[in-house]
């Protein structure tokens, strides 16, 4: 079975993360990049050894099968538009689209074309995430009643010399963060049903903290504090904190609550992490179990970006669905923007879209999507 010819669009710091652990994976090969400055295209392509490419050229190569979108959340569509246009898979950083109708446009060019469509995050395959999805499964805490997810901070300014984006329309906490956790939640729970939220900001602007321009103030055009409700169709209910307006806090990443325990899960904006389990009031045994996906590989961290590319790249060889799929992406997206709009209009949005769960990634399913090392 041949490898997929795979090219990135798009050359800035996170294209480096999916070059470099490239090689960990079956099912694709890196063979070119692009960015619309040829300069840092051909300067990362230098830096691993493959093909630098204007856009055009690289949507034109026949070498390439599929394309990873890497570029601003605000371009993913016309970018992922051009990508199937040209003939070629798409898959793309998260959020993959802005908008419900957006995802929907792309699924029907898809499927016109014949082509398929996957979309970061991949993190909800980590061994810690699948693990915890396979004891849900189990029932080890009974049938998931509610539970609670939290992502806050001061925000990016600190530490990001060119942070604007993240404070504008396409970005905030909820859209930038928020599909980490809320695939996770939708792989363990199922699909949600409802939404309602409460926005609101803690400053009209933000002072650049790091880098060549260092005390510049930059507008803040989306809200930056969200909570949400969520509703799934499994009659779980989750309370979303999201907020880049808090210095510190006290609460867990995310929580589980079940009819016979409570489960305390690791960050799903990371692969790995340490998984708790309690048993209605006392910890609860629970066998470790021996997941690639959670090795630490990466200075102190388990980190398998392109996990998701990787079972796409077999999936289409396979002809089986694949995980990180258009339908489980646009859901999630969905969910985002229904908080966004509910946070807005002050009321119960319901979700239109559905998806399954993806299935589900167990060790040897994992290792199966990896490279044998020596």
């Amino acid at each position: 079975m041949a490898d997929l010819g795979v090219g990135i669009i798009g050359c800035g710091n996170i294209s480096a993360a999916y070059l470099r652990l490239a090689p960990m994976f079956k099912g694709y090969d890196i063979r070119a990049v692009a960015d619309i400055n040829l300069d840092a295209a051909k300067a990362r392509a230098e830096e691993f050894g493959v093909q630098g490419q204007s856009v055009e050229d690289l949507l034109s190569n026949d070498t390439i099968d599929l394309v990873i979108n890497l570029t601003i959340p605000a371009a993913h569509f016309d970018v992922s538009q051009r990508i199937l246009q040209a003939g070629k898979h798409v898959y793309s950083e998260k959020p993959f689209v802005l908008t419900r109708d957006e995802g929907q446009a792309l699924a029907e060019l898809a499927d016109q074309k014949g082509l398929q469509i996957g979309s970061a995050p991949d993190t909800f395959m980590g061994g810690s995430h699948q693990f915890a999805r396979a004891l849900v499964d189990e029932g080890q805490i009974g049938k998931v009643t509610s539970g609670t997810a939290v992502i806050q901070s001061h925000g990016m300014e600190d530490w990001h010399p060119n942070p604007d984006f993240f404070f504008q329309p396409g970005a905030g906490p909820v859209l930038d963060i928020g599909p980490y956790y809320i695939s996770n939640l939708v792989q363990l729970i199922g699909p949600v049903a409802r939404v309602t939220a409460f926005a609101g900001s803690a400053s009209a602007t933000r002072t650049i903290g790091n880098g060549p321009r260092l005390g510049e103030e930059i507008p803040v055009d989306t809200p930056t504090t969200i909570h949400a409700v969520m509703e799934f169709e499994s009659g779980a209910i989750v309370t979303l904190l999201t907020s880049w307006d808090v210095w510190s806090h006290g609460h867990s990443r995310m929580e589980l609550y079940g009819t016979e325990g409570t489960m305390y899960l690791p960050d799903p904006n990371f692969f790995g992490g340490d998984l708790t389990v309690t048993s209605r009031k006392d910890a609860a045994e629970v066998t470790p179990w021996d997941h690639p996906f959670s090795v630490v590989n990466d200075g102190e961290q388990a980190n398998y970006r392109g996990a998701g590319l990787a079972d796409m790249a077999l999936a289409i060889a396979e002809g089986r669905p694949h995980r990180c799929s258009n339908d489980f992406a646009l859901h999630v997206v969905d969910i985002m923007t229904s908080i966004l709009a509910a946070a807005e209009t002050g009321r119960v949005v319901d979700i239109a879209t559905r998806c399954t769960r993806p299935t589900p990634l167990g060790p040897d399913e994992a290792a199966a999507l990896m490279t044998p090392q020596d």
